[in-house]
């Protein structure tokens, strides 16, 4: 590290700089500071989620909230209590420099529109520049992202293609799954054989993309229904996988009417009917 501008003497006698703040692309300096980040908004009365500790949330009298969530320096605000989130802004700005960028919009490679019929999420941009990464932005669509009661083992090592091409690619697929609970099943698929894929794999993860290819508008709409019903449908298949015998399970939950988690993955022991699955 050279002497910055201005320091008068020389680096002798085993001297070295000590930081005082840390410095972007230092491996410590995101710790650093979400640390100092999560002492101001708590100092300003929020509570940090344990579920979630990038989310900050407070409740007020009369029952409004107001709800912070930070993303390394992007923040996001929601709530209905508009004077805590117009004061909450204030306090930022005096701690950081911060601008308001207005109604969110674009978060994360995930696109926000709002509506009369409600706030929907989607990922298209993402999706049609992983189309042109691939080079499958001219290919011919599918109708669905896997071939139905399809079953995949793991290749032999003299069959096995570019492992860190697929993991990469796969790795971008489950990301998208964020947004596309429709390709959640085929993504926990192909995403078992990230050590040992071959070309059988590879050719599922060309048919997600070639659906996507037909699909790329798709998301989720998340609409005032009038009511906060709480809904959960599940399934599982029995000794779905050739390579284990294990089955997988599927859960989708509904709060009102609207889907808000949604799961598929293979299941830790094997199951002995299609009951116990």
């Amino acid at each position: 590290m050279d002497p910055p501008p201005g320091f008068k003497g020389e680096f002798k006698n085993g001297k070295v700089c000590r930081l005082v703040k840390s410095l972007y692309g230092l491996k410590q300096s995101p710790r650093a500071w979400f640390e100092k980040f999560g002492k101001v908004v708590r100092r300003f009365g929020y509570n940090q989620s344990q579920g979630d500790h990038t989310l900050f949330f407070k409740h007020s009298s009369g029952g409004k909230k107001a709800i912070l969530i930070v993303y390394v320096d992007d923040i996001i605000m929601t709530g209905d209590d508009i004077e805590e989130i117009r004061r909450l802004k204030q306090l930022l700005a005096q701690e950081f420099e911060v601008k308001d960028l207005g109604d969110l919009k674009y978060f994360l490679g995930m696109e926000f529109a709002r509506s009369k019929s409600g706030i929907f999420i989607s990922q298209r941009k993402y999706i049609i520049d992983l189309l042109g990464e691939t080079g499958m932005t001219g290919c011919s669509a599918a109708e669905t992202p896997i071939e139905p009661n399809l079953k995949l083992e793991a290749a032999k090592p003299e069959n096995q293609v570019d492992r860190e091409q697929y993991q990469r690619l796969v790795g971008k697929l489950i990301y998208l799954a964020h947004t596309r609970p429709d390709i959640s099943f085929a993504v926990n698929m192909v995403s078992q054989f990230m050590h040992s894929p071959g070309p059988e794999h590879n050719e599922v993860v060309l048919r997600i993309l070639r659906y996507l290819k037909g699909t790329p508008g798709k998301g989720l709409l998340f609409a005032n229904r009038g009511h906060f019903q709480v809904e959960v449908f599940t399934d599982a298949d029995w000794v779905g996988s050739v390579t284990d015998r294990r089955s997988t399970s599927g859960y989708c939950t509904f709060v009102g009417g609207n889907l808000v988690t949604w799961r598929s993955k293979k299941q830790g022991v094997v199951a002995r009917s299609s009951a116990e699955a």
